[in-house]
């Protein structure tokens, strides 16, 4: 346990890493697709995938902060929290903190889908799951996932909305995600390290997903 104002780990590099390669995938993704480069966008797209099934699979074999069951709580309990914000002294994402990020890594994976049975508009280029959509459905999916895009803005804007707001509050949220240390409260204990093998393997298991979806999924055993 820690003793008031004194540093210890938050979050681990792994964590870190993915979230510092989402901040600059997403931009790239709109960007390559705002010019034309629609190949680099899909490696893009595959590469966003591969990180999400990582950190799905972080979520429930890595470090104390990382995984969900240890920060994912129910209605009241985030009610409570608004209450009073004292009442979660722990290391990592608050009750709400875990809304934003379910919220985001569902508004991401959603977004995935889209462009994975999605076809451009000239009929070039198309995701590695069209053939399972006529082609009213790949038209309808592309249109969705041009528009999805601002859910993702939005919910990244009150991601940004709420550091600003705990920086003014003396809280430097951006600066733990850098250096993995925090300043924790009276009684929190700080994190628990997962295992590098594990980590490695969650992220093995991301790039197989991301190589069978590209594939077209094929049956197993087929």
């Amino acid at each position: 346990m820690s003793e008031d104002g004194a540093r210890g780990l938050v979050w681990d590099i792994p964590t870190r890493l993915f979230h510092w390669s989402l901040v600059v995938l997403i931009p790239f993704s709109w960007w390559s697709a705002k010019f034309g480069h629609l190949e680099w966008h899909l490696w893009s797209g595959c590469f966003i995938l591969t990180l999400i099934v990582f950190r799905l699979l972080w979520g429930v074999f890595g470090s104390s902060t990382a995984r969900f069951a240890n920060f994912v709580r129910g209605p009241a309990k985030t009610l409570a929290y608004l209450r009073d914000t004292k009442s979660c002294a722990l290391a990592g994402h608050t009750p709400l903190g875990a809304l934003s990020v379910i919220a985001l890594l569902a508004a991401i994976l959603v977004q995935i889908s889209l462009g994975m049975v999605s076809v451009d508009e000239d009929g070039l280029f198309e995701g590695p799951l069209a053939r399972f959509l006529t082609i009213d459905g790949n038209d309808q999916a592309r249109e969705i996932h041009e528009k999805w895009f601002w859910v993702i803005v939005a919910l990244i804007a009150l991601h940004v909305a709420a550091i600003i707001y705990y920086r003014l509050r003396g809280k430097k949220l951006t600066k733990a995600m850098i250096t993995g240390k925090a300043r924790l409260g009276p009684g929190v204990a700080p994190m628990r390290p997962g295992k590098w093998w594990a980590a490695l393997l969650c992220f093995a298991a991301g790039i197989a997903f991301t190589r069978w979806l590209l594939a077209g999924a094929p049956p197993f055993g087929g």
